[in-house]
């Protein structure tokens, strides 16, 4: 089953937004769509990356919320920082040392900096040893790395068993 369909959530998203772009549920349209959303991953079975996967959804969901609160709490943070005391602001561009290897936590990790205010992930260094980091903040590098281990990176690990 595996074989013929290996993908079978990527296909239903791919029907989904095949019948929603044409905007309409005519046979033809749902017959098209759903050969080309069975066709397309099919094809490209063999280039398809194996993800790790998530282990502990449960997790994923505390992840999810501490996420959405630290990006609320930190978006005040920084407006307090730019209309309170601009000259305390001390910009860095550091690298965050990772502890695991594997590409979707690591990309996840990556998006979790950026999506917080006052810090951007510029580039995931070769063999995913670090993450070049912009910090916009009164804290040392070294406080936002550990911030990053405990909050984010910890979770993730947990998450994935990784």
């Amino acid at each position: 089953m595996k074989k013929l369909f290996p993908t079978p959530l990527l296909s239903f998203f791919l029907l989904t937004l095949w019948v929603l772009l044409f905007n309409s549920v005519s046979p033809g349209v749902i017959i098209l769509g759903a050969l080309f959303s069975w066709f397309i991953p099919f094809l490209f079975r063999d280039a398809w990356p194996n993800f790790a996967k998530v282990k502990r959804p449960d997790l994923a969901v505390v992840y999810f919320f501490i996420l959405l609160n630290d990006i609320v709490v930190a978006n005040f943070k920084v407006a307090g920082m730019i209309l309170g005391k601009p000259r305390s602001i001390k910009p860095a561009l550091f690298v965050f040392p990772l502890d695991m290897k594997e590409e979707l936590p690591v990309t996840l990790l990556a998006s979790t900096i950026t999506l917080t205010p006052g810090t951007v992930s510029c580039e995931i260094t070769r063999g995913r040893k670090g993450i070049l980091i912009h910090a916009f903040s009164e804290e040392s590098p070294e406080e936002v790395i550990k911030t990053i281990r405990n909050r984010y990176e910890r979770r993730l690990k947990e998450i994935f068993q990784c």
